[in-house]
């Protein structure tokens, strides 16, 4: 049993509450224990998950949020950053999973977030634990 910690950008309310069901629920299937945290936005989560490794607390992360596009270049910034902060933790050794979503509008975050649909929070959580895998392995 491995301990996860899952960083959410909360600024969906209802989109977070998804990804976070279905990767809590992919977590607990498996018998781990889960913990969350909340940061303001996508670009802190890399960051949040820095902090949190310092404390040697944790196994492995999931990385949650929803980024959906606006009217300025700013969704570019926040979606390309975000991916590539988690990026860098993976290739530094971390097992983190992904489920930052990146979407055109509030109905593509609806169909990838929602554990019926797409569930996405899920997917996150299951790259994760692969990676947790992966990385005990090569231990």
């Amino acid at each position: 049993m491995a301990k996860f910690l899952i960083v959410e950008a909360r600024f969906y309310d209802d989109l977070n509450d998804m990804l976070i069901a279905g990767a809590r629920e992919a977590l607990t299937a498996q018998g781990h224990k889960v913990e969350i945290v909340t940061v303001p936005g996508a670009l802190e989560i890399p960051g949040a998950i820095v902090l949190a490794s310092e404390t040697e607390l944790y196994d492995a992360y999931v990385a949650l949020g929803v980024v959906i596009r606006g009217e300025t270049y700013h969704f570019e910034i926040v979606a390309g950053e975000s991916a590539r902060g988690v990026m860098a933790l993976t290739m530094d050794g971390m097992a983190v999973g992904n489920g930052i979503l990146t979407v055109e509008n509030e109905a593509q975050a609806v169909a990838r977030a929602d554990p019926k649909q797409g569930n996405k929070g899920a997917g996150a959580a299951e790259a994760a634990m692969a990676l947790l895998k992966l990385q005990e392995k090569f231990r």
